[in-house]
């Protein structure tokens, strides 16, 4: 017998050794689905139902290497994209799966969850990419320089890269988009002659919306694609420069910021709500929309680094609401009307979704981004979707008023 074969006649008998370990897996997740279920076919080829217990999502997930359950526990959302990229596993729709992991979070614990030295390992991957200025222009980079001509084939129109606030479902996305950016500028009652900063400007959709109302706009972005793209626009009344936010000074009527936040880590949000109270006036406003993640789960958050950090966007983070309010306070800055919208979300997504995949299928995109690019871009995507439509993560409005 060669060593192939050898290997081979060893398989089975390896299986049957391990196999109580991963079903005792599978019993830890059958009992954490308190809502919605799992219909699981097994690499044995048998089925079983996971959870089931009260009405939620139901997941289709095939295993088709039992080796999937060994990287999900040991390092959680890395390893179950590392599985699902390596065809350990696979499902008709990943939405839901998401959504129950995180719907279930508080009955799953740590189940799914990196572990030990994965764990530290990740955190310390995630501490290397810290947003000091060099890191924070890298990191940008990483993610809004892919490219102009690569957001465009699936934003919409404005290119506007933040959840839509849509009046009714189903509301066209542009229009939601549109009243997103209107819902901002009110929250800033800037008017026509004053002057607004925008913390993080994107491609101008905001910049646009408050020039149209008068307000002359300053933009800060460390995006070069960005930045050479709201030139392009020749707004009237605009202006965008390649600036780290810390390095704003001048005085403003209002902020606002859209989503930018995320950006910029715990360990530097003293910094960000600094520069907020700094450039504004006495009684000036700032509209901020960011997303946020459950305290009940920042811990582990925190302590860790997810799929989003380690493939898409390096040295980012959601934020906790309430640590944020509270550092917000140090700084003079009062905390009103905040709103959440996380459905919203959800279907921001799924319609970027489907327009990425029209891309994707029309041979849109540029001919840089290989087929496994656009599967991580599609998981992610999705990935986004199942958290807010789980609950665990939301996106919220809010205004800072400088006392």
């Amino acid at each position: 017998m060669d060593a192939a074969t050898s290997h081979l006649s060893r398989r089975p008998v390896r299986a049957r050794l391990l196999a109580p370990l991963w079903h005792r897996i599978l019993d830890r997740i059958d009992r954490g689905l308190r809502e919605g279920a799992i219909d699981a076919r097994l690499p044995d080829g048998t089925q079983r139902l996971l959870g089931g217990h009260a009405p939620g999502p139901v997941a289709v997930v095939r295993l088709v290497r039992w080796r999937a359950l060994r990287r999900l526990v040991t390092a959680g959302s890395i390893g179950w994209y590392e599985a699902w990229e390596a065809g350990d596993w696979t499902s008709p729709d990943l939405v839901p799966i998401f959504d129950l992991f995180v719907r279930n979070r508080a009955a799953l614990g740590d189940v799914a969850r990196a572990k030990h030295v994965a764990r530290l390992a990740m955190w310390l991957g995630h501490r290397l990419r810290r947003n000091h200025r060099s890191g924070a222009r890298r990191n940008i980079a990483a993610h809004y320089d892919l490219g102009n001509d690569f957001y465009r084939e699936w934003l919409d129109a404005t290119l506007t890269y933040s959840s839509a606030l849509a009046a009714s479902p189903g509301e066209p996305l542009e229009a939601a988009q549109q009243r997103k950016l209107d819902a901002i500028l009110a929250r800033t009652r800037a008017t026509a002659g004053q002057r607004l900063l925008e913390i993080g400007c994107g491609w101008g959709s905001f910049a646009a919306t408050a020039a149209a109302a008068g307000v002359a706009v300053h933009g800060l972005t460390l995006s070069t694609e960005q930045r050479d793209h709201v030139l392009a626009r020749e707004l009237p009344g605009v202006t965008v420069a390649l600036t780290d936010y810390r390095d704003a000074h001048e005085r403003y009527d209002a902020v606002a910021s859209i989503e930018m936040v995320e950006a910029v880590g715990p360990e530097y949000w003293p910094a960000y709500l600094a520069t907020i109270a700094r450039v504004l006036k006495p009684g000036g406003r700032a509209a901020l929309q960011f997303i946020t993640i459950a305290d009940d789960i920042w811990d582990a958050y925190a302590g860790s680094a997810d799929f989003i950090q380690r493939y898409v966007f390096p040295g980012g983070s959601l934020i906790s609401a309430t640590r944020f309010r509270a550092l917000a306070a140090t700084h003079g800055l009062g905390w009103e009307d905040e709103h959440s919208f996380g459905l919203d979300y959800a279907e921001t997504l799924l319609d970027w979704r489907r327009r990425f995949d029209r891309a994707v299928d029309e041979g849109r995109l540029p001919t840089r981004f290989d087929a496994r690019f656009q599967r991580l871009w599609r998981y992610y995507l999705m990935y986004c979707e199942g958290g807010f439509r789980g609950g665990g993560i939301d996106v919220m409005q809010v205004t800072l008023v400088k006392r």
